[in-house]
């Protein structure tokens, strides 16, 4: 993250824990059993540290994850390394902040400071990890001597890959997104006079990685989305409670759920119906007069209208 700021591109990189090589050092990362920004001091194995960035924003942030070195420099720098990238407003910068520590720092810091990610026994092992991959540029316990600032530079370039790639897509991709996501939700009473449903310009927009925030600014609450697929058909699909969540707030009319075309079509009297899943999240049509009004029979039978 550093050596993506423009005052630190050229700086050197020094590996020591030598107290008077650090003493030289303009910032010290990870070492020095100190954590003092006045001082570019960021290191968080000291006993007494114990911030996470809902502490260090002043509970302006939701997580409570204990930082590693990592989280406190982005952190501290964060902003400006998004800036670096490319510049943004005030509020976008901070949006892609969040959702960059979210989705990427957060785990760096969970893995540093041995915080599972569950409780119990897993069900299985997961070795393709950025963290997994770092370590596998340590060298078995029975491989010959290696240079290991050749390793650390390796690293080096797959975590700043990796990180600066991240960051790319969030830009690019998920960014713009949130936009999209944004106008359907201030529109969707345009869609439907209940403000239940929400329309999407099209399918591909991930929606799901935005409205629950957004549902929260704007203080409402949807249960179907409608959007055209790749094909030119439409689509309904449920709104889950959370983003990870299988579940539905509310499903499509049980008595659809499994048929397609013709058959689908006269258990709904609606014409075009294509398909309704089996468990009831979504659902296709050839119309979007079709897929409202599976939404809306379906919002009838959960008592939603």
């Amino acid at each position: 993250m550093l050596k993506i700021l423009p005052e630190c591109q050229d700086a050197d990189i020094v590996r020591s824990r030598d107290e008077a090589v650090l003493g030289e050092c303009d910032i010290v990362v990870d070492v020095g059993a100190a954590y003092d920004p006045e001082r570019h001091r960021y290191d968080h194995h000291q006993r007494s540290f114990a911030d996470t960035m809902h502490t260090l924003s002043a509970g302006g942030k939701p997580w409570v994850t204990k930082l590693s070195s990592a989280g406190l420099v982005f952190h501290h720098f964060g902003r400006d390394v998004i800036q670096a990238c490319g510049e943004l407003d005030e509020d976008k910068r901070e949006t892609l902040f969040d959702r960059l520590y979210e989705s990427f720092v957060e785990e760096v810091d969970a893995v540093d400071n041995g915080v599972s990610q569950f409780d119990g026994t897993p069900r299985y092992q997961v070795n393709s990890t950025l963290g997994a991959r770092v370590a596998r540029l340590n060298p078995a316990w029975n491989e010959p001597a290696v240079e290991e600032t050749e390793r650390f530079q390796q690293a080096l370039a797959l975590v700043s890959g990796e990180f600066t790639e991240a960051l790319r897509r969030l830009r690019q991709g998920w960014l713009p997104a949130r936009t999209v996501v944004e106008r359907a939700v201030t529109e969707r009473s345009q869609v439907d006079a209940s403000g239940l449903i929400m329309e999407l310009p099209a399918g591909g927009v991930p929606w799901k990685e935005h409205l629950f925030a957004l549902e929260q600014q704007h203080d409402c609450q949807l249960l179907f989305v409608i959007y055209t697929d790749q094909s030119g058909n439409w689509r309904v699909q449920t709104v889950p409670p959370h983003k990870a969540s299988f579940e539905m707030r509310v499903p499509l009319k049980k008595a659809w759920r499994g048929l397609r075309d013709q058959q689908l079509s006269k258990e709904a009297d609606i014409e075009g119906c294509v398909f309704v899943h089996a468990n009831g999240f979504i659902g296709g049509a050839t119309s979007r007069e079709a897929v409202l009004k599976m939404a809306r029979e379906s919002l009838q039978e959960a008592g939603k209208l």
